[in-house]
């Protein structure tokens, strides 16, 4: 398989209570077993959850706090997310792991957790789970999705708020704080960043189309509508999903209904520079979410035990 720039960082998954931490520097395919597992504290519902590139340590989420864990299962530190909230439903933290592995970066949906302040955006020390910078952030939403760019030290984050659309923002720890931009244009969902860090995929809030964006400034390369695929508007659309497959490819997924109201998926390979079709892919996937593209021709996919399964088109 071709390789990416820089080695692939390890990915995660929860599997029977315990975070999964899987190397993926290897070239190992088929279902993949976990290089290193953290055991949560007990007590803790993780929600999300992410590991350092040499697998020592894991940081997750819960409802109210960020915590970082060894492989031995003790706990280095914990940040509570204050104040505590009551509210079990319709808030998600999520957390990750700057590429350098210094500082791990967390969203705060604290409007819908009910703590009484706008939303906010950390970066935590993650060796010692203490505050480097911080920003109020003017949105609503239940949760976000990070990518972290491989070289820039950037961050990216899509705040999703539920039926009010997404807003896509991106940050850099500076020598005072935090240097934050929101992105232009409203209702655009992201997708992935290309191995590179040049350009990143989002798609419509309203699942009409998907597009590319130059890094970092944001702007269209391309951008395809359903109807680039052969099919019409009213009945098909491109579902949040999809990735880089290689530097110069990526992976558009689109899902309707039949006749019969079956639902149906499909994926397709798009050439990244140019935005031409190239055809339909057979990821081997549960569902049209059941891939994760990894940029260096290979993807994820889920075993029926939890685990993550590595393809590769060959």
């Amino acid at each position: 398989m071709a390789r990416t720039p820089r080695p692939l960082p390890p990915t995660t998954r929860l599997v029977d209570g315990r975070i999964c931490a899987y190397d993926l520097a290897s070239d190992a395919t088929g279902v993949l077993s976990p290089a290193t597992t953290f055991r949560p504290v007990p007590g803790d519902d993780v929600v999300a959850h992410t590991a350092s590139a040499d697998l020592r340590r894991a940081c997750y989420t819960t409802l109210n706090a960020v915590v970082c864990v060894t492989a031995e299962g003790d706990e280095v530190w914990r940040w509570a997310l204050e104040p505590w909230s009551d509210e079990r439903f319709g808030h998600r933290p999520a957390c990750a792991l700057s590429a350098d592995g210094r500082a791990v970066w967390v969203y705060r949906p604290d409007v819908m957790a009910g703590r009484g302040r706008p939303d906010q955006w950390v970066a935590l020390d993650a060796g010692a789970g203490t505050v480097l910078a911080r920003a109020d952030l003017e949105t609503v939403g239940h949760g976000g999705v990070q990518l972290v760019h491989p070289t820039s030290g950037h961050v990216l984050l899509d705040v999703g708020e539920g039926q009010d659309g997404s807003v896509v923002h991106r940050a850099a720890l500076t020598d005072t704080g935090m240097e934050l931009v929101r992105h232009p244009g409203d209702d655009r969902c992201l997708i992935a960043l290309s191995p590179d860090g040049r350009h990143f995929m989002t798609v419509d809030h309203g699942q009409g189309d998907v597009a590319v964006h130059t890094f970092p400034d944001g702007e269209v390369t391309f951008a395809l509508a359903v109807d680039a695929f052969g099919h019409g508007q009213d009945d098909v659309c491109v579902e949040w999903s999809g990735g880089y497959l290689d530097p110069d490819t990526i992976v558009v997924a689109l899902g309707g209904e039949t006749e019969d109201e079956e639902e149906w998926f499909r994926h397709h390979l798009v050439d990244a520079r140019s935005g031409r079709v190239l055809g339909v892919f057979d990821a081997h996937a549960r569902d049209a979410y059941d891939i994760r593209p990894l940029g260096d021709g290979s993807w994820l996919t889920t075993d029926p035990s939890g685990h993550p399964v590595r393809r590769t088109a060959a």
